[in-house]
């Protein structure tokens, strides 16, 4: 058995293995196929959220390339400030680069996926500064139209729905009652 599959991978010495062979090479080639067919299903479906991937690979390899190099800089820097004022090399240059790399860190991440995300994923990013700009209104506005239209235009520029309705209960005569009630006790 060992000799007809090692005959498989040598140049074909004898004609009578040909059928063997070419069963051999067809089943490799459909074993390739699954393969294949996954990584055109995930790129053609965007299965399994393969853009997150590259979201994250693009962010941490950057941030990885700029700390790195701020690092190398820091150290280099530092170490040649502390030569010219102590005429020695110091440990002190590398625990305040370790410092500053630690404290460069999650500001420069926000920063870089900030850009990014402005860069290859931009109605994500319109989409959360215009909820952000809403919930700023939300606080100021007292008005329910006011504040009806501004919600619908907000939701019809976010999502982009085909049609969008809003539907408010109108209050009752007891929630009138106890609202009436509120606005006096605050009033006084």
């Amino acid at each position: 058995m060992l000799f007809l599959l090692l005959g498989c991978f040598c140049p074909l010495q004898n004609l009578s293995l040909l059928p063997f062979t070419i069963l051999i090479t067809s089943i490799y080639l459909i074993l390739l196929l699954i393969p294949l067919s996954l990584a055109i299903a995930i790129l053609r479906y965007r299965l399994w959220d393969v853009d997150v991937l590259i979201n994250k690979t693009l962010v941490y390899g950057l941030l990885t390339g700029m700390l790195g190099a701020v690092y190398a800089g820091c150290i280099v820097g530092l170490q040649a400030l502390l030569r010219g004022l102590f005429n020695q090399t110091s440990d002190v240059a590398i625990v305040i680069s370790t410092l500053v790399i630690a404290a460069l860190f999650q500001p420069l991440r926000k920063l870089i996926q900030a850009g990014i995300d402005r860069r290859f994923y931009r109605s994500r990013y319109d989409a959360a500064r215009t909820l952000a700009a809403f919930s700023a209104t939300l606080r100021n506005e007292v008005d329910l139209s006011q504040l009806s239209e501004d919600l619908v235009t907000v939701v019809q520029e976010t999502m982009q729905p085909a049609h969008i309705s809003l539907w408010l209960r109108r209050p009752s005569l007891q929630d009138k009652s106890s609202i009436d009630a509120k606005q006096k006790t605050h009033e006084s």
